[in-house]
Order: structure tokens, then sequence, then C-alpha cells
């Protein structure tokens, strides 16, 4: 693909996602919004009857199913309109209609789960032993009736569901701060060039191999944060209040418990997570280390993190190159799975490259009805090949999911979701390590591997730390004032780099520029992910078949049982310290091997 960025209908048809298969024409979308107007009517007549009968409940729970199945149609459809092209106004009004659309689903849909917890859960399970068409229901009704202290009354339920959008507003706010209206002075570049330094550039001012532009645009990015640091401090508060809020109300201990008890996460995951990267944190040092050394310099300072250590390394992959390394990477999973792949390159799940008005970035979305989609922004470089392999382990995770469950359970939760995305890319970075022959990429690619722990594991665990701090800290009855927030946050950055590392006072602004910070404890997901990924490659690669069949089964399970036991069918006890521990394992062999050819 060119460097210029074309028209979107410069774009060829094979390169674009294929959206028709969907929804042939807007006329077709527009009859699925009327009909499912029509299926939230006929929800109307159903409330205050599912008691009533075994048929009454099957009939309301597959009418639920039915508007679910539509709306995620609709949804993705507009949704995947628009990020094709924002600039469309047709795209951005179908977008805004959907998302109306989804209020108004969620709202008539929002009776139902207090309807199932008026009654006794022996009049359930009664009907699941007298009507057999009932029993795919039974996880789902185990999992209602499990949360019956949490949840409220369908008036109570209908007002926090027509309260959505005012509950988003902190967040909302976060967004328009941080990606609308705050502005970046101009740095000089290693060219000695006056440019302007944006969200989009820091990063790769960051990894500059040249340390004056790193550490200028480092001191400027978080002066000017810094400068607005009251204004983040009240939105994050805002957040966390109203997360609390919402535990309280919930009858829940803890925000943590009331963010894990969606997945039915036990609070020992996370705890034990933090408690295996506590006691693996010199394994982080010594990395520290070992960059300083590599770099030769007197101090490693926080904006020395990210610069490449091996230099001079290019990685020029063109998309379908990338696509065939995939392929051959990904050969350990199996028939199946690599059929189901070629079928995701080859049948147009893919919108593969930038177009004036594209939404950046990546993702894999999609309906029950639709193909498993992947949204990419391809150039030829290391880093989106490797976008390639994880969007499509969770186009595949969707896949094989649908492929074996019904509606009621086709998604999964995002405590597995990172899973899949990221054994594609250790197989595909493993593959790659073993068969280059060039040592100064192989250095390369090892070192990308721990800067993948580094960032995946450590930095979110730390993240997490930093998320349970600040919740508790709120719920004891605290301020979280800007300087608390800077002050917990800089203790976290000395903790996690050790004493190898100059932490710079500009770093303890950092959390004001973590969007993750408003997504209630998800963090701590990424580290959980890779962590179980490191230990399902390593047993995929010793184990073969045997290894293969249960990952398999593991990726299409969808929600039918929880993630811990969906995990457990893999292989993995996500409640003990092992799978994180094995990780460090492997991070800690990739330092010492890391040592000899640099």
């Amino acid at each position: 693909m060119a460097d210029k960025i074309f028209e979107r209908d410069e774009i060829k048809l094979e390169d674009k996602w294929d959206i028709e298969s969907l929804y042939p024409s807007i006329k077709a979308w527009e009859d699925d919004v009327d009909r499912i107007k029509e299926l939230l009517g006929k929800m109307e007549s159903h409330k205050g009857k599912m008691a009533d009968s075994s048929g009454n409940l099957l009939e309301t729970l597959r009418l639920r199913d039915e508007i679910a199945r539509l709306m995620g149609n609709i949804y993705v459809y507009a949704h995947m309109s628009i990020d094709v092209d924002t600039r469309v106004s047709q795209s951005q009004g179908l977008f805004d209609k959907a998302n109306v659309l989804l209020v108004q689903v969620e709202e008539s849909l929002s009776f139902l789960v207090p309807e199932i917890l008026e009654s006794e859960e022996s009049l359930w399970m009664g009907y699941l032993e007298e009507d057999d068409n009932l029993k795919v229901y039974a996880h789902n009704l185990e999992d209602i009736l499990r949360q019956k202290k949490h949840i409220l009354s369908k008036r109570e339920e209908s007002l926090i569901a027509q309260m959505g959008d005012v509950a988003r507003a902190p967040e909302n706010i976060y967004s328009m701060l941080n990606n609308a209206d705050i502005r970046f002075p101009n740095i000089i570049n290693e060219n000695g060039e006056e440019v302007e330094l944006s969200q989009g550039n820091f990063i790769p001012f960051m990894e500059n191999s040249n340390r004056d532009v790193r550490k200028g645009a480092f001191s400027e990015f978080y002066k000017t944060y810094n400068s607005y640091k009251n204004t983040f401090a009240a939105t994050l508060s805002g957040e966390l209040k109203k997360n609390l809020f919402m535990a309280n109300i919930r009858n829940y201990d803890s925000t943590l418990e009331a963010s894990l008890s969606t997945n039915n996460v036990p609070k020992s995951v996370y705890e034990n997570l933090l408690k295996s990267i506590h006691e693996n944190l010199d394994g982080m040092y010594k990395y520290m280390e070992t960059r300083k050394r590599v770099l030769q310099l007197d101090e490693l300072h926080m904006y020395d993190i990210y610069t490449p250590i091996v230099k001079d390394v290019d990685f020029k992959i063109p998309y379908e190159e990338g696509a065939e390394l995939i392929k051959k990477a990904l050969e350990p999973l199996g028939e199946d799975y690599l059929k189901a792949m070629n079928e995701g390159f080859d049948e147009r799940w893919i919108d593969k490259f930038e177009n004036r008005g594209k939404r950046s970035g990546a993702y894999s979305t999609g309906s029950y009805d639709s193909k498993p989609f992947i949204l990419l922004n391809y150039h030829d470089t290391l880093d989106n090949m490797f976008t390639v392999a994880h969007e499509m382990g969770h186009s595949l995770h969707t896949y094989f999911t649908k492929k074996n469950q019904p509606m009621v359970y086709a998604d999964y939760s995002i405590f597995v979701a990172e899973v899949a995305s990221t054994v594609n890319e250790l197989l595909l970075l493993s593959y790659m390590i073993e068969n280059t022959e060039d040592e100064t990429k192989r250095a390369y690619l090892i070192n990308h591997y721990l800067e993948s722990f580094r960032t995946t594991v450590f930095r979110q665990a730390m993240f997490a730390e930093f998320e349970l701090i600040i919740n508790r800290h709120l719920q004891d009855g605290g301020a979280l004032t800007a300087d608390y927030l800077c002050q917990e946050y800089r203790k976290l950055n000395e903790l996690y780099y050790g004493e190898g590392v100059v932490i710079d006072q500009e770093i303890d602004i950092e959390w004001a520029r973590i969007p993750h910070f408003y997504y209630n404890y998800y963090v701590f997901q990424y580290a959980t992910g890779f962590s179980a990924a490191v230990s399902l490659v390593k047993r995929i690669k010793e184990e073969g078949k045997d290894a293969v069949d249960k990952y398999l089964k593991f990726l299409g399970s969808g929600s039918s049982d929880y993630p811990i036991n969906v995990l457990k069918e893999a292989g993995l006890d996500m409640t003990s310290t092992r799978p994180v521990d094995d990780a460090m394992k492997v991070f800690r062999d990739l330092v010492e091997e890391f040592d000899k050819p640099v």
C-alpha cells in the first residue's frame, strides 16, 4: 500500500470489509429498526407475566434474544459505517439513531432481571425441569439468581438504565478535555525543526533515538497535563464517586467487588496478580539495569524507557507478506483454526488500509449474524503485522464462540477477551524469534517480547494497583485531590521501576492521560490475559494436539460458563498465582537470553 492516504472510494473492494453481507442497503437496515420497535412493543405485553408459566418464561427469553440479536446487527452496521469515514453525515445519522435505539432497548429489557428475582429460585428451577426447551437458559438464570442481593426493583433498574448518559458524563468530559481541548506546545525534533507535540506523536517521540528530543517531549507533554491537573482530578473523582454510589446502592462491599461480580471473578484473582508481580519485581529491575547498560547511560530516566535498545533494525512488512507469516506462525493451532483464519483473510472480514476520515487504530467487531469483522489502518510495519494477528485472534474467538453457542451465550467476558488475541501475537513472535538468523533482528524481537511484558503485565498491574489504592482511599472518606493522586502514582513508579531508574517529577501526573481509569477496574485483565496467553502458548508448543483441543474448546465456550471455569477447562487456574508466576519465569528467561546477543 502506498504512503498516500486515499479517499474511501479509491480503496479497492477486496481491501474493504464486506459490510453489505450484514445489510445490503440502508433500506434493509431501516426495516430492521422498524422491526425492533415492533418487538419492543411486544415485549411490553410480557411484563409481569414471566412467572405465570414455563411457556411464558420461554417466550419472554426468546423474545429478549431476538431483540438483542437484531440490536446487535443494527448497532454494528451503524458503527462500522461511520468508522470507515467519520465525515459522512448519513453515517453520523445512522450511528446517532442506533445509540438512541440502544437506550430504548436497554430500558425496555430492564424489567427482566428484577422480575426473575421477585420469585423464588425453586419456581424457575421447576420450570427448567418442566420444559426441555428452557434448559439452554440454565446458566443464564443461575447467573441472574446469584446476583439477587445486588439487583434493585423494576422501577429502580429502569431509572438506572435511563440515567445511562448522565452516568457517562465524567468519562465524556475527560474524553473531550483529553482528546479535543488540550493543546501541546511545539518542540524541536531530531532535525532541528519545530513541530507540534500531540497525543499521537508523543510515544514516537519517546522512542526517538535522540535523547534531547525525548527529554524535551517528555517535559513539555507532562508540563501541559500538570497545568490541567485539578480538572483531571475532578473528572476522575467524579467517575470513582459514581462507581462507589452504584456499588453502595447495589449492596456491594466495595467498587472492586462490584466490578468483579459482573463476571463472577473472585477478588483473589486481582490480589494474587499484585502479589505475584510484587514478588517478581527484581526481574523488572534487572531488565532496567540491562536497558541502562546497553544504552550506555549514567542515569536511566523515565524518558529512556520506550526507546528501542536494539537500533537500526528495519522490518518492512507489506500486508500480504505479513498475512502469510501469520498463517505460518499459527500452524500449531491446527487445521480447524487455520481454515477459519483463511476464511477471514479471503472473505473480506478485514478493512485493511487507512483512508481519509477513517477512525484510527484497530479493532474486531461483529454481531451474531455478521462476519467477525476487523478494522485496520495497515502500514508496512512490524507493529502493524502484530496488530493483524491480535485482531484476528479476537475475531476467531468470536467465530468459534458463535459456531458453538446459542445467542444467549454468544459473547465472552472481558476477563478472557485478551487471551486469544495475545496467544496469536505470542505464537507469531515466538515463530519469528526461532526462525530469524540475523542476530540483531533476533535481539530486536526478544526485546519486543520484553517490552510486551513491561507494558502489558507490569505497567497494567501498576495501573491496577493505583486504581485499588485510590478507590479504597475514596471509600474511606478521603479526597481525590490532584496532589494526592500524584503522590500515590509516584510511589508506585518508584516501587515498580526500582532504584535503578530516576523517577522524574513529571511522571507524577501521568495518571491524567490514562483513559482506562474510567473503565472501572478494567486494566488488570490485560495483565492476567497476557499471563494466561503465555502459559497457553507454552502448553500448545510442548503438548501439541491435547493442548490445542482444550484451547479450541475454550474459544468455543463463549459465556456458557463463568470465565474462571472456562479457563480452567483450558488448563489454567487463574485463582492461583501459578499462571502469573509461570509468565514471570518466561520474562526472567528472556532477560537472561537478551543479555547474550546484545
